[in-house]
């Protein structure tokens, strides 16, 4: 009989996809993310085109920061499925710091209030901040949460935080309604310059912020972290207000507390660097190196991965240009210069890596390419022409080219008849020699300063004095006198007045008499007369004499009188020391008892040993076999003669022991 075959085991009971919905809620609510996308995985075996599923497991693998994992999810389903994901593919890339990717799919989305609020991000990050701040104030209606938040960070990053505290009235928000929003005020705050009103509104941000987190539950450590900027910027805030060393304090407490906030560490190493300047230059590179890694492939440079997405772009250029600074100052111009030449990529944007290179340049001496790439640059980039056409006058300046320098300022308009501008350009064309373009330049600031719609007219008389000063040094004195005589009448100047009575007493005499009437008599010269004190011989120094500043009223009979008393002085008796009689005063004491011995006259030299020397006999150099035998068996009493003669030899070690020996041989 043929055996029995046996039941196949049944399969397991299929779960509904309205259980597996309930879970894969459950897990969402509970930020258990990883099981989330299992249980998604298992809903799209169901149900494949399922898109909430889709969309579940895309946003918990966003969650758990799984950015290549969502977007190969992407890809993937958006080839099978008609869905559409470019909203969460741009933001994939806005996370991987791919923003022109992500720029271009939100310009074929819909635009809502999410896209709105992505690409304003985007723009952030790449520190576009007025078309930011220009999306987040048309946002101002649709009453998105925590919006005045960003609105505040865009508008102080933008360089407009002026506006900041009009845009919370308008919102009808305070500063301390979060935590968040007291920092980004305070940040407000400091870029005015309202440093304490600034600390203030940290440490309230501080204490809101700790209640808030620890009403969420939130451990220590992890409150610690959330408020890491704060302390950050209170250290910052200490160092605005010149506390250095209690700056110095903070950073380095942070540092050393190592939190997992990499950015806010990040940024207090930067400044901690900045704060110590040249000292400690090797322990502050070691610092930085930490933060930037080098490209091998292209040799470019970017911040470690963490820090390459989380930073402003000021930030990361700060960091660059601290790096570069140290570079220079521990003379490592090789890595200097390789640094240099990628930061223009990195900052397109910024005026400061073309800096660096000039500086780089005039450390190799080599201050004629620094001027040349100073003065290409400011013609490609007018708008940004004017400091890099400053320090291109500076070089030139310090290399001993003062044509240069002079051409590199005539360049800057804004800043042409400024008394300090006029005053440098004077000196770098009297330096040319070129004297004629110097009184162009004062005359040119003279016309200026005359026709300016101004109340305080200081600048005028201040360039004025100076070209006549100038006039009157190369010789063109009627140019002088006309410039002193305009300052006199119009600002009444005693200086000026001056000027004119001796610039006139060259060209007119009469004119310098005239003038002379108007100077104020010196008090305590009445009585002087100036033909008899020409005839003089001139004055006598005395020893201790009277000052003439102090003696201008003193009459001659006074001073007869002062020198009777200082005749008349008081006679006091001598004190002798105790148990002498002024009658029996005994011997003198020795006037000499002062000196050194060998000094007084009762110095007689010790004789020397002559029978030392009547033992030896014959050429120079030779020695008698007694005295040789003699040496070997009395070596303590051959010690001090033997270092006198050695001191020949080796004078810088055995001058100080033969006078030891020499001493302990007189105290015997």
């Amino acid at each position: 009989m043929a055996p029995k075959s046996k039941p196949k085991p049944s399969a397991a009971p299929a779960i509904a996809i309205e259980d597996l919905f309930t879970a894969l809620d459950r897990h969402i609510k509970r930020s258990e993310y990883e099981q989330a996308v299992k249980v998604a995985d298992q809903v799209l075996s169901v149900a494949p085109g399922d898109e909430d599923a889709i969309r579940c497991k895309i946003v918990s693998q966003i969650k758990e920061d799984k950015i290549d994992d969502a977007v190969s999810t992407i890809v993937a389903l958006s080839k099978k499925f008609p869905i559409d994901l470019g909203f969460y593919k741009a933001y994939c890339l806005y996370r991987q710091n791919k923003l022109d990717e992500a720029l271009e799919i939100l310009k074929n989305l819909e635009r809502d209030n999410a896209t709105m609020l992505l690409e304003s991000q985007i723009l952030f990050r790449q520190g576009n901040m007025d078309a930011s701040v220009d999306i987040y104030q048309n946002l101002q209606r649709s009453r998105i949460e925590s919006l005045e938040i960003n609105l505040v960070a865009g508008l102080v990053s933008a360089g407009r935080a002026s506006e900041v505290q009009r845009v919370m009235d308008a919102m009808r928000v305070k500063a301390t309604s979060s935590f968040e929003l007291a920092y980004n005020t305070a940040c407000s705050l400091l870029e005015t310059n309202k440093f304490s009103d600034a600390e203030q509104l940290l440490l309230s941000a501080r204490r809101i912020g700790q209640e808030t987190l620890m009403e969420e539950n939130l451990a220590d450590d992890e409150i610690e972290i959330e408020l890491a900027p704060i302390a950050v910027q209170l250290a910052y805030v200490q160092q605005l207000l010149g506390n250095r060393q209690e700056a110095i304090a903070y950073y380095t407490d942070l540092i050393k507390r190592n939190l997992p906030d990499e950015p806010s560490n990040a940024v207090a190493i930067n400044n901690l660097v900045a704060l110590k300047g040249p000292k400690d230059i090797t322990d502050s590179l070691k610092k930085l190196d930490r933060l930037i890694q080098k490209n091998s492939g292209d040799k470019s440079f970017q911040l470690v991965p963490s820090l390459e997405l989380k930073l402003s772009s000021k930030q990361k250029e700060s960091i660059y240009v601290n790096r570069m600074l140290l570079l220079l100052h521990s003379n490592k111009i090789d890595q200097a210069r390789e640094l240099a030449d990628a930061l223009p990529q990195m900052f397109p944007q910024s005026v400061t890596p073309v800096l660096l290179q000039a500086a780089v340049f005039v450390r190799e001496n080599k201050a004629g390419k620094a001027e040349e790439m100073l003065g290409k640059y400011a013609e490609r980039f007018p708008e940004k022409s004017k400091v890099a056409l400053l320090a291109r006058a500076q070089i030139a300046a310090a290399a001993g080219h003062p044509q240069i320098a002079s051409e590199s300022l005539l360049k800057i308009p804004d800043i042409q008849h400024m008394p300090a501008t006029v005053a440098t350009l004077v000196a770098l064309k009297e330096r040319s020699g070129d004297i004629d373009g110097a009184n162009v330049l004062f005359d040119s600031a003279i016309a200026y300063w005359s026709n300016a719609m101004t109340e305080d007219n200081n600048n005028l008389s201040v360039i004025m004095q100076e070209a006549a000063a100038f006039k009157l040094k190369h010789g063109q004195k009627e140019e002088a006198l006309n410039l002193f005589e305009k300052l006199v009448k119009s600002h009444n100047n005693i200086e000026a007045l001056v000027g004119l009575i001796q610039t006139a007493a060259y060209t007119d005499v009469e004119k310098a008499e005239t003038y002379e009437k108007k100077l104020k008599p010196l008090p305590g010269l009445t009585s002087i007369d100036v033909n008899a004190l020409e005839k003089t011989s001139g004055a006598k120094h005395v020893e201790n004499g009277p000052h003439l500043a102090n003696n201008n009223n003193i009459e001659p009979n006074e001073t007869k009188v002062s020198k009777e008393k200082a005749k008349k002085k008081r006679k006091r008796k001598p004190r002798y020391p105790k148990g002498f009689d002024p009658a029996n005063p005994g011997p003198p004491p020795d006037p000499e008892r002062w000196l050194p011995k060998r000094e007084r006259s009762s110095y007689r030299p010790k004789r020397k040993d002559k029978r030392a020397a009547a033992q030896i006999r014959g050429s120079q150099g030779a020695v008698a076999k007694e005295a040789s035998g003699s040496n070997s068996g009395n070596v303590k009493s051959n010690q001090p003669s033997n270092a006198k003669a050695s001191s020949g030899s080796e004078p810088a070690v055995q001058p100080k022991a033969s006078s030891k020996s020499s001493r302990k041989k007189s105290r015997k």
